[in-house]
């Protein structure tokens, strides 16, 4: 029985592998159900083989690449998945040239071709927040469990998907924010370097002693064990405001991604203000002097 002849684009492998196989099946099958079947087992057999190979040999060379650039588990899991879609797209057109589609996987490619630029016109944001999500995880600006602030807004780093990212702000309030945002503005990460350094104002009075201020302050940040003594705690003049005399202290704290910084500051001037009221220094409130006649309405003016 004749045997029907794949197509040229297949090429002289592919169409004597299928004759093999629709040979062998022609002897129990009618020839066009013998011709069909075989060059499905051969895209099932040459698509497998592929796939198991470029499973065995790039994905174990994708993790050293990664590992040797520092990329932690969560950022490997979605280059990884990317990887994956890959080796089987290349499997897929592999094996259509085998099983002699080679016609139908051109069509096929104009198609999804044109399909592409059409999603691509209706998915511009998707695509941007994706192309956005692969720069962070590939620049890392911040990492899950990272403090983060951006526009205004801040909170702790949850998750990090190529599409948004998911902060759980101080308030415990989620936000799903598109990655387009977080990588088209400036995005502050206080937690990123080893140490922090913390600032707070302290207010006293114009008659106070700015010098015994100035000591009391730096030696409770001294005494402050989560405080580090390199860099030294600095306190500078900063500010002659209307009712006070600012006093700014810079402190510097270790390891800001694990410490408490806000109790360990809360703590500080806790311990500052303490040492005020011993002292007899005070924190003056704002103060506002009214002069001049108040004029009543005539309704209220009593004759």
């Amino acid at each position: 029985m004749p045997i029907l002849q794949t197509t040229p684009a297949a090429g002289g492998s592919a169409a004597g592998t299928n004759k093999v196989v629709a040979a062998f099946l022609d002897q129990f099958l009618p020839t066009v159900l013998a011709n069909a079947v075989g060059a499905a087992v051969v895209f099932a057999v040459v698509f497998a083989a592929v796939y198991l190979a470029g499973k065995a040999t790039i994905t174990p060379v994708l993790g050293r690449v990664l590992e040797a650039r520092g990329l932690d588990a969560h950022a490997r899991r979605p280059i990884r998945k990317v990887t994956s879609v890959l080796i089987v797209f290349v499997g897929i057109t592999v094996a259509f040239g085998f099983a002699g589609f080679g016609d139908f996987l051109q069509s096929l490619a104009t198609i999804a071709a044109a399909a592409t630029l059409a999603i691509g016109f209706a998915l511009q944001d998707v695509i941007a927040n994706f192309v956005a999500g692969m720069f962070i995880y590939t620049d890392r600006p911040f990492r899950i469990g990272d403090w983060i602030e951006w526009n205004g807004n801040s909170g702790i780093v949850e998750d990090i998907s190529f599409r948004v990212t998911r902060v759980r702000t101080f308030d415990n309030e989620l936000l799903t924010v598109p990655n387009s945002q977080l990588t088209s503005g400036v995005i502050k990460n206080p937690v990123a370097k080893d140490t922090l350094r913390l600032q707070f104002t302290f207010g006293i009075g114009y008659d106070d002693d700015v010098e015994r201020a100035t000591e009391i302050i730096v030696d409770e940040a001294e005494r402050h064990p989560d405080i580090l003594s390199d860099p030294e705690p600095s306190v500078r003049l900063t500010e002659l405001a209307d009712s006070y005399v600012g006093l700014r202290s810079r402190i510097w704290i270790d390891n800001p991604s694990r410490a408490d910084f806000v109790k360990i500051r809360s703590e500080y001037v806790r311990n500052v203000k303490q040492r005020f009221d011993e002292a007899g220094i005070e924190i003056p409130f704002p103060q506002r002097d009214l002069s001049g006649q108040l004029e009543l309405p005539p309704e209220h003016v009593q004759e």
